[in-house]
């Protein structure tokens, strides 16, 4: 394998309508096997290490920043930003955009969490663009994961979830915390978003904090504007159920006749379990499920080793 490139070979701000600029970098061989690293959150912004995943002499790896995050503009983080211009359909037009930009024919796509929504979503649009895909900790933002993740885990992680629901008015406490939530990320006073952020990350923490093999701190630990642009995206995406009907990447999983696809999950995945991973291999013949049983979201040693053979699978011999 050749050595890898730590520094994009190219990069820049692509016009995406809608006053947004979306930021995206390549690497590797210009001739290679394009393949598109798709980052989670939403709003988390792109990964600085998931190229290494890919040997640079046979890939062309491409990353970018979705709307609102990371080196896009302008950033969710700005209260004036408007998000209505920031959607599931605005991200699946963003990723057609730079495909074409970029003078690309078909890729192969690569993510987790959130990005397995995504991704799926722009998979089943566009499956004649699609070499293969691989997803991991699978997640279809249905509404009764959401409501698992920021409901229905309470009951593993009472302590924290009770910190995490007094964190909005009293009012809202009995109802839709998420939407409850976004609500505070619109707020006019930068003291009460920022606040809402840090709750919000808190409880992110919680979901993950037994997993010893992962960084249960990663949320906490986002810088403050990161940490506001990450939360306001997240509320925006999960109070809509990311503009899916329910059940639509199960139902429509069909288009994905003749893609191949490895799913990748760990078994002690709280945040995302992964009875949803298990359900979308049962619709989607072409899908291996490989489940990590020492790993939750964060992954282990296990998973990245899986995740190695999974992107070996589709990578090109030399020359």
């Amino acid at each position: 394998m050749g050595e890898f490139v730590l520094s994009p070979d190219d990069s820049g701000l692509l016009d995406v309508g809608d006053g947004n600029q979306m930021y995206w970098e390549t690497r590797g061989n210009p001739a290679g096997r394009p393949v598109l690293i798709v980052h989670g959150g939403p709003g988390a912004g792109r990964s600085r290490t998931a190229h290494k995943q890919f040997d640079p002499d046979v890939f062309r790896v491409v990353a970018f920043d979705q709307r609102g995050c990371g080196d896009s503009v302008p950033s969710a983080a700005d209260p004036s930003t408007d998000m209505s211009c920031n959607t599931t359909e605005h991200l699946l037009a963003d990723m057609e955009a730079l495909r074409r930009h970029l003078g690309i024919d078909r890729w192969l796509l690569y993510g987790g969490s959130w990005a397995s929504t995504l991704i799926l979503a722009y998979a089943q649009r566009h499956p004649d663009r699609v070499i293969g895909i691989v997803l991991i900790g699978v997640t279809m933002t249905r509404p009764q994961e959401v409501d698992w993740l920021y409901r229905g885990l309470r009951l593993v992680r009472p302590v924290e979830w009770q910190r995490f629901r007094d964190g909005v008015p009293e009012e809202d406490r009995g109802g839709n915390l998420v939407e409850a939530y976004r609500r505070l990320m619109e707020h006019p006073d930068a003291a009460v978003r920022e606040q809402a952020a840090r709750d919000w990350c808190a409880w992110e923490d919680a979901a993950i904090a037994h997993e010893g093999w992962g960084k249960p701190g990663q949320y906490t630990a986002k810088t403050d504007t990161a940490r506001l642009a990450f939360v306001r995206i997240c509320t925006h995406f999960f109070a809509h159920a990311a503009w899916l009907d329910d059940g639509q990447l199960l139902r429509d999983a069909h288009r994905l006749h003749g893609v191949p696809g490895v799913l990748i999950h760990g078994r002690l995945d709280l945040s995302a379990p992964v009875r949803t991973a298990w359900e979308l291999a049962q619709v989607w013949p072409e899908a291996e499920l490989r489940i990590i049983e020492d790993s939750g979201h964060t992954g282990s040693p296990a998973m990245a080793a899986a995740i190695g053979d999974a992107v070996e699978r589709f990578t090109p011999p030399p020359g």
